[in-house]
């Protein structure tokens, strides 16, 4: 039986949020031709794009037909109660069920299911349909994006009580053939290295918005934070102490419990300090609550808007292009695998390293330490 036809709003931004989402430098983790897929729908969804409800094209919002159910439905039940209808239910649970998933999440969820359905399939689907999906999306996806979407076809299915297709081993199969045509190497996005950054903040003037870029970028290197975390900072989330400053992370992707966590940040040893250049930053911009960064227009004048994750993208391929860098490299997520990176040069043990990545494991850390192992001890070196 067809699932009831649902057609999802929501604004450009929201059809962006993907990279947002999966902050972890998939922008950088493409095959060729597919970046541009994460700052919108796939093409396949374009034509299917309709205008917003003044009947005009390009209003401010964005309407994707397909045939999904209820986002509340599909997106927002815990998969714990995977067979639990909403029906009958009262507002508060429903608003807690709500609010057990990020809205960030929920529309990515959304935005992957429309390309799902763009491709003729709907939901609920069979093993089969799926394993077509993935046939003819392999080499046009990279394999990490195409399990992400694996993901959310099985959160929708669990989400209804609906038999998951993914599980079955005609998925699992169809999987091992994709990795084994096409790989599983990502191109992740460029490590910003200590030195890297220092040119490239030697580099700025002293406008206020260099003075702000200087603060955002040597504190997402010094704290390791996503793009989604620095942004999100407010100026009550940094006490400033003896020894350096105490940066609080109230909320971040592995943490939707919002539990929270403190980072120390020392004061530097060299000419960029963290503490002293975000200090120098909110008493020039004024800053005594709200958010830490927030928009400058090209006239130098502080709004009081907090800047995207996009933003903090465009600031760092922005001003590694002045230093004479290559931005295609680089992404806002450049910051956290550089300050891993160098930080492991230096000799800084992995647990030292994750207390300030937030990592839960070795494992999870080792991919953000690009290559900094590659030559140290190389077995080529001790016979060439």
């Amino acid at each position: 039986m067809k699932s009831d036809r649902f057609t999802p709003t929501f604004s450009k931004d929201d059809v962006a949020v993907l990279a947002d989402t999966y902050d972890d430098g998939s922008r950088a983790a493409c095959h060729d031709g597919e970046a541009s897929r994460h700052s919108e729908i796939d093409h396949s969804v374009k034509s299917d794009m309709m205008a917003s409800s003044d009947g005009k094209t390009g209003g401010d919002k964005i309407a994707i037909n397909c045939t999904t159910r209820p986002l509340n439905e599909l997106c927002a039940i815990n998969c714990n109660f995977a067979d639990q209808p909403l029906q009958g239910l009262s507002t508060p649970v429903r608003d807690f069920i709500s609010s057990s998933i990020a809205p960030a999440t929920k529309r990515a969820y959304a935005a992957d299911l429309a390309v799902y359905e763009a491709s003729g399939r709907e939901i609920p689907s069979s093993p089969q349909d799926v394993a077509e999906y993935l046939a003819e999306k392999a080499g046009i996806y990279a394999v990490a994006t195409l399990r992400r979407h694996l993901a959310t076809i099985s959160k929708a299915h669990r989400a209804i009580g609906a038999r998951d297709p993914v599980k079955s081993e005609l998925i699992a199969s169809t999987m091992r053939g994709i990795r084994r045509t096409f790989g599983v190497a990502q191109r992740q996005a460029k490590a910003l290295l200590r030195d890297d950054l220092f040119a490239t903040l030697d580099k700025l003037g002293e406008r206020p918005k260099d003075a702000r870029d200087r603060a955002l970028l040597l504190l997402g290197f010094a704290t390791a934070m996503r793009r989604s975390e620095l942004v999100a900072l407010d100026v009550a989330d940094v006490k400033f102490v003896t020894n350096g400053m105490l940066v609080t992370i109230r909320r971040s992707k592995t943490d939707q419990e919002a539990q929270g966590r403190t980072i120390a940040v020392p004061f530097g040893r060299t000419r960029h300090c963290p503490v002293a250049t975000l200090k120098d930053w909110l008493e020039l911009a004024e800053r005594r609550e709200g958010p830490i960064f927030v928009y400058i227009d090209k006239h130098g004048n502080l709004s009081s808007w907090r800047i995207s994750g996009e933003a903090v993208s465009h600031v760092v391929k922005t001003r590694i292009a002045a230093a004479g860098y290559d931005p295609i490299l680089f992404s806002g997520h450049s910051l956290r695998a550089g300050f891993a990176t160098s930080a492991a040069q230096a000799g800084a043990s992995t647990h030292k390293i994750r207390q300030v990545t937030g990592h839960r494991s070795d494992a999870s850390l080792a991919r953000y330490i690009r290559d900094a192992d590659l030559f140290a001890d190389s077995a080529a070196a001790r016979v060439l």
